[in-house]
């Protein structure tokens, strides 16, 4: 209760007292100028990323760069992808209103907010425990029923909800967890960014038909590793 609370101050006191009005413009020319401008045309994904409100999803000292064309820090050595990123991997997994969708690595928890706009449930694992807290107190505040969060290693993936039409993996592995690919269901989507965690890593959509998967890579990307729990 006592996070919630300091969430609510922190949605209510530090974010709101800024001219809202500054923030939605700022949106908005961020879905045009970044995104649409950039060749994601879905929709429902633009009409997400009209809606949810970025500056919510970042510490306070940098609400004011939400809505600018790059990643910024979010706490516990994570950070929060790019506008453009979230919208292409996104409209890479074909969200529709009866998809159910996994996503590994919840962070601050927009990627599961933009996707949540457009299916029916997001369930999302998050291995930093103070981030899936925190996450999953902003989420609840900002009236968000259809997100699950869960702390955990995201490589197992969430099998007691198997299978996803959608998952989407916002941490860089070497390659694809074997559990993921297991849990994706007939004409799902898989996206992830696979490489060295080190350097640039390319962005990989898998589609399962017909029991068997194919795999499309994209464009360079750089994320976070894909941490893992130690085993007991």
């Amino acid at each position: 209760m006592r996070l919630l609370f300091i969430i609510l101050l922190f949605l209510t006191g530090t974010a709101f007292c800024q001219n809202k009005d500054s923030y939605d413009a700022a949106r908005q020319r961020m879905v045009e100028q970044q995104i649409v401008a950039r060749g994601i045309s879905d929709y429902a994904t633009l009409k997400a990323m009209r809606k949810v409100p970025r500056h919510l999803f970042v510490p306070p000292s940098v609400a004011g760069q939400a809505y600018n064309d790059w990643p910024l820090p979010i706490g516990y050595n994570q950070t929060i992808s790019q506008p453009f990123i979230v919208a292409y991997m996104t409209e890479l997994s074909r969200p529709a209103k009866n998809k159910r969708a996994l996503e590994i690595g919840t962070g601050s928890g927009y990627q599961a907010a933009v996707l949540a706009e457009i299916v029916d449930t997001v369930y999302t694992i998050e291995i930093v425990p103070e981030l899936a807290r925190e996450s999953a107190a902003r989420l609840k505040v900002l009236g968000y029923e259809n997100i699950i969060v869960r702390y955990g290693d995201g490589y197992k993936g969430w099998p007691e909800h198997a299978p996803f039409e959608i998952i989407i993996v916002t941490a860089a592995a070497d390659h694809i967890p074997q559990p993921l690919k297991e849990q994706l269901t007939e004409g799902g989507r898989l996206v992830m960014p696979v490489g060295n965690p080190a350097t640039v890593q390319e962005l990989i959509v898998l589609t399962k038909r017909k029991g068997k998967i194919t795999e499309q890579r994209l464009e360079p990307v750089r994320f976070v590793p894909l941490k893992r729990l130690k085993e007991k």
